[in-house]
């Protein structure tokens, strides 16, 4: 059950909200003979993609969209890998892939993520979206980065001029999200590891109207680091003594901050959601390039 607290923000409620619009779609798509499908792809034993991969797939039924997974060996070759990308990319049924993270370490991750069809790129990680993000251009947008912003804005906050202090500057979390944000006329500073080996990311901390973390580093930020009154997403996950945990420390943090994303229960559900509503989009691309 989640807790009444007010300034625990959960991401069920906007992520069932969008759910019910994406199957809205899908009925419709289905009415009219089309049949969304999402594929994945994944090469790894990972228990954390496993978990992953298991909601996609619940909330793929729940709305409708058809899901099917292949599951390579981890002794896969990058080029068998690479072929059934580009097998996918060609077959007209297939409306979006993921390539399920991570891979194994003897394949390029970048160069696999890389040869998936912009039209298809659900996780909007390849150069064409990541870069029609950047211009705020035509694209798919990564979906960690819009649940980010959009639990944000469920807030009611206005971003305009706000300090914003993003840690962590991954290519599908950190940094599109820094992006996102900038297009909101926030101010945005992004932290990483070099900022920790100076010893200022306290100091960039400590200053954030707005906090977004993303990084898998367990009790990263300390609670008492949190400006009075911030708003934290923390979109780190980790596991600890069987415990799933994000890179802020909680129960600290919660009480200065105006709200703050559980972990579990914040960022990963809107997330998921954003998946769905990507796999349409991608969709009804391909549809208007085929009209």
């Amino acid at each position: 059950m989640e807790n009444d607290d007010p300034r625990l923000l959960y991401g069920r409620k906007l992520a069932d909200a969008m759910l019910d619009e994406v199957a809205g779609e899908v009925k419709e798509l289905k009415e009219a003979g089309v049949e969304p499908f999402l594929m994945t792809l994944e090469a790894d034993d990972d228990t954390a993609s496993k978990v992953y991969r298991d909601s996609q797939r619940r909330i793929a039924k729940r709305v409708g969209i058809n899901y099917e997974t292949i599951e390579l060996s981890p002794a896969t070759s990058q080029q068998r890998l690479l072929n059934y990308v580009d097998r996918i990319n060609r077959d007209p049924f297939i409306n979006g892939l993921i390539v399920n993270l991570p891979l194994p370490e003897h394949i390029n991750t970048t160069a696999v993520q890389w040869s998936i069809a912009r039209k298809k790129d659900v996780e909007g990680v390849t150069p064409c979206n990541l870069g029609g993000l950047f211009l705020g251009a035509e694209g798919l947008r990564p979906c960690t980065a819009q649940a980010i912003l959009a639990l944000i804005k469920s807030t009611g906050i206005d971003l305009r001029g706000k300090e914003v202090v993003m840690v962590g500057h991954s290519e599908i979390v950190g940094k599109p999200t820094a992006l996102l944000l900038l297009h909101e006329d926030a101010t945005v500073s992004v932290c990483h590891y070099a900022t920790s080996q100076r010893g200022l990311l306290e100091e960039h901390v400590r200053n954030a109207e707005v906090l977004v973390v993303a990084v898998g580093k367990p009790g990263l930020i300390k609670g008492e680091w949190i400006k009075e009154g911030a708003l934290v997403i923390d979109a780190g996950i980790s596991t600890v003594d069987d415990r799933i945990v994000g890179d802020v420390e909680f129960e600290s943090a919660l009480k200065r901050a105006s709200y703050i994303t559980p972990v579990p229960g914040g960022v990963g559900a809107v997330t998921v959601a954003y998946l769905m509503k990507n796999t349409i989009e991608a969709l009804r691309w391909q549809m208007n390039e085929k009209s």
